[in-house]
């Protein structure tokens, strides 16, 4: 339970309605204060990040699953990357599916239409989420659209369309996009599995962006050693290698 004396609490939710209810109900419980409100997953996180170095940051998260441009899922996921998340309460109409998900992860949901004294039981018991509870509730939300970096104690969302490859390095992924590099913890393994149809793995520690590779070429980056395949991508002068393993996707592609 969060031990605070008036708890800070945003609102997420895509329908006015849905917003103005949870509102009502709140100036009926003591010691809550409605922070902000957001119609979106991303509008959500502007709002986090303003907040965040504040006397009056978020404590809680009421956050609905099913929202436009990035859903609940998602944005928990990148709430996650905060020094101090907020603790986060779902909200959603009834989905077995949804339900299930919740009830094996053992996290706390208020099913709408939401009721007082079940709003006021969540508050109670909210806390931060932990890393395993979110993995369990991924396949409400399979493939985000966004990747988020911490920098500076602020989220930085970056949109997969942008990325124009990831290559694995030490215990963390570069991201590259046309204006700068990212640097995230997260395995190269799952992003590729996750974006499958958006990324090819060309080495053992890269993959680009389909939509980004201009085509493939051979180069000598050494006299005395073999000339190699190497692709090259829009917006950036660096190419990446191709592996031998990897070299029948050239084939596939000069057909």
């Amino acid at each position: 339970m969060l031990n605070q004396s008036k708890l800070n609490i945003v609102i997420a939710d895509d329908e006015a309605p849905a917003r103005n209810r949870l509102r009502d109900l709140l100036g009926d419980i003591d010691n809550t204060h409605v922070l902000a409100e957001a119609k979106n997953g991303r509008e959500l996180l502007e709002l986090i990040n303003r907040t965040q170095n504040e006397t009056t940051s978020a404590d809680i998260v009421l956050l609905d699953i099913r929202m436009p441009e990035m859903d609940g899922i998602e944005a928990a996921q990148h709430l996650q990357k905060l020094p101090k998340p907020p603790a986060i309460i779902f909200t959603t109409a009834y989905d077995n599916y949804a339900i299930q998900a919740f009830d094996m992860s053992a996290v706390d949901y208020l099913l709408k239409p939401i009721r007082l004294e079940r709003l006021q039981t969540a508050l109670q018991k909210a806390r931060a989420l932990i890393p395993s509870q979110l993995e369990a509730l991924t396949t409400l939300s399979p493939k985000r659209s966004h990747l988020s970096i911490n920098e500076r104690g602020r989220i930085l969302l970056v949109p997969i369309s942008d990325v124009i490859y990831l290559r694995a390095e030490l215990k963390y992924i570069t991201v590259r996009t046309a204006e700068r590099e990212y640097l995230i913890e997260e395995s190269l393994s799952h992003l590729e599995q996750e974006f499958s149809n958006l990324f090819t793995r060309l080495h053992r520690n890269c993959l680009a962006a389909n939509a980004y590779i201009l085509g493939y070429e051979k180069r000598n980056h050494d006299e005395h050693a073999e000339k190699q395949w190497v692709a090259l991508l829009k917006h950036v002068p660096e190419t990446i290698t191709v592996s031998r393993r990897q070299q029948h996707l050239i084939r596939q592609n000069t057909l």
